[in-house]
C-alpha cells in the first residue's frame, strides 16, 4: 500500500500565503507592482548597457548579465505566485515543480557567482589597473560568465535529481514555489542524506563566493588606503559601493534562508525571507546600480535625450 500511495502524488498544491487569506488581494497588488518595476528596471539596464558605448566595459558587461539573470529568475517564480494569490492556479505537476526548482536553483547560484566575478573585476581594476585591459579582456569576461552559468546548471541538476528521487506521500507544499526544503519535507522516507547534501551545496555556493569576495575587498581596501589623496580614495571606493550593497543584501538573505539552524524553521518566517530574495532583492539590483552609479544615470539621461530629440 505504501508504494501505491507514493505513486498517487502526481501534482503538488501550494499553500502559499494561506495564513494571510484576508490580505491576498493586497499582496497581489503589491507583488505585481514590485514585479513590473523589477522587470522594467533590469530590462532597462540591459538595454542601456548594450546601446551606450561608454558602458562597454567588463564591469557593465557583468552587470548586464546579472540583470538578465535576475529577469529570468523572477519569471520562473513570480507569475505563478501571483496566480496562486488570486486562486487561478494553486497546483503544479511533478515535472513542472522539478523544472521550476531547477531554473530557480541554477539562476540563484549563477547570481552568486556573477557577484563574485564582479568582485574580482573590481579587484583587478583597483589593485592592478595597468594590466586591467589585458587581464579582463573580452574572452576572459565571457569565460567567467560561462563558468558561473555552468556551476549553476551542474549544481541544480545534482540537487533536483536528488530531491525528485524521493517518494512523496503528501502533496501540500507549505510554500509559494517549489523550493528545495519544503518539497523534501513531503517525502515518506528519512531525508537526512538529502538535508546533508543540501547543506553542503549551500555552504559551497554561498560561503565560498562570499569568502572570495571578502578576500577581494580586503586587497581592495588595502590598495585604497595607499592612495595619497582623500578625494582619490573616495572616488575609488565609489566604484565598489553599489556592488558591496548588492552583495550584502543578496548573501545576507541567502545565508538566512539556507544556512540557519533547522530549529528556526518557521513557515511564516521562511515565506517572509523567501519574498525578500525572490521579489525584493531582484528589484534592488537596478535601483542600487541606477541611483548610486553616475555612469549608468548619465547613460540613461543620454538615451532619454536622444529619444526626445
Amino acid at each position: 500500500m505504501k508504494k501505491e500511495n507514493h505513486t498517487l502524488v502526481s501534482e503538488f498544491t501550494f499553500q502559499g500565503f494561506s495564513s494571510f487569506h484576508e490580505h491576498q488581494l493586497t499582496l497581489y497588488i503589491v507583488f505585481l507592482t514590485l514585479y513590473i518595476l523589477t522587470l522594467a528596471g533590469n530590462i532597462i539596464i540591459v538595454i542601456i548597457i548594450s546601446l551606450d558605448r561608454h558602458l562597454h566595459t567588463p564591469m557593465y558587461f557583468f552587470l548586464s548579465m546579472l540583470s538578465a539573470s535576475e529577469t529570468v529568475y523572477t519569471l520562473v517564480i513570480i507569475p505563478r505566485m501571483l496566480c496562486n494569490l488570486i486562486g487561478l492556479s494553486q497546483s503544479i505537476s511533478l515535472a513542472g515543480c522539478a523544472t521550476q526548482m531547477f531554473f530557480f536553483t541554477s539562476l540563484a547560484i549563477n547570481n552568486c557567482f556573477l557577484l563574485t566575478v564582479m568582485g574580482y573585476d573590481r579587484y583587478v581594476a583597483i589593485c592592478n589597473p595597468l594590466r586591467y585591459s589585458v587581464i579582463m579582456n573580452k574572452r576572459m569576461c565571457i569565460q567567467l560568465v560561462w563558468g558561473a552559468c555552468s556551476i549553476g546548471l551542474i549544481v541544480a541538476m545534482t540537487q533536483v535529481s536528488a530531491v525528485f528521487r524521493l517518494p512523496f506521500c503528501t502533496s501540500k507544499v507549505a510554500h509559494f514555489f517549489c523550493d528545495i526544503r519544503p518539497v523534501m519535507k513531503l517525502s515518506c522516507i528519512d531525508i537526512t542524506i538529502n538535508e546533508i547534501l543540501t547543506l553542503i551545496i549551500s555552504v559551497l555556493v554561498i560561503l565560498v563566493p562570499m569568502g572570495l569576495i571578502f578576500i577581494s575587498y580586503i586587497l581592495i581596501t588595502s590598495t585604497i588606503f595607499k592612495i595619497a589623496s582623500a578625494e582619490g580614495r573616495k572616488k575609488t571606493f565609489a566604484t565598489c559601493a553599489s556592488h558591496i550593497t548588492v552583495v550584502i543584501i543578496h548573501y545576507g538573505c541567502a545565508s538566512i534562508a539556507y544556512l540557519k539552524p533547522k530549529s528556526e524553521n518557521i513557515k511564516d518566517q521562511n515565506q517572509l525571507i523567501s519574498v525578500t530574495y525572490t521579489v525584493i532583492t531582484p528589484l534592488l539590483n537596478p535601483v542600487v546600480y541606477t541611483l548610486r552609479n553616475k555612469e549608468v544615470k548619465a547613460a540613461l539621461l543620454r538615451a532619454i535625450g536622444r529619444k526626445l530629440s
